[in-house]
């Protein structure tokens, strides 16, 4: 059994638009991340995150869930897109050009 001593505090950090939680839990050297996030018991205050297909990362950089932690990451939950950013940006130039706003050939602002 491993000691208190050798354990480490790790950050479990989920965001919704109007709501986040933090939760810090003690794990031991060799947890993965997945294992983190269940000893968080982060879908008591979540019900619908889906821990078999979730994405995880540390500081913006995605993580395989069987991936070992290290002292000093934190595990972020990240939610599914509701949109794709490129499709988003490419439907907002093609308003822009029917509508007039820039050049159809060279996409420069129209005066």
């Amino acid at each position: 059994m491993t000691s208190e001593t050798e354990q480490f505090a790790v950050d479990i950090i989920y965001a919704l638009p109007k709501q986040q939680k933090i939760i810090t839990v003690m794990v031991a050297p060799g947890t993965t991340f997945i294992d983190a996030v269940i000893q968080s018991n982060i879908v008591k205050f979540f019900p619908d995150i889906d821990l078999d297909n979730i994405k995880l990362g540390v500081f913006s950089r995605v993580v395989k869930h069987d991936d070992v932690i290290q002292p000093g990451q934190r595990v972020e939950l990240y939610r599914p897109l509701i949109a794709d950013p490129k499709d988003v940006r490419r439907k907002r130039a093609e308003k822009a050009k029917d509508e007039g706003r820039i050049n159809k050939i060279t996409g420069a602002k129209v005066s």
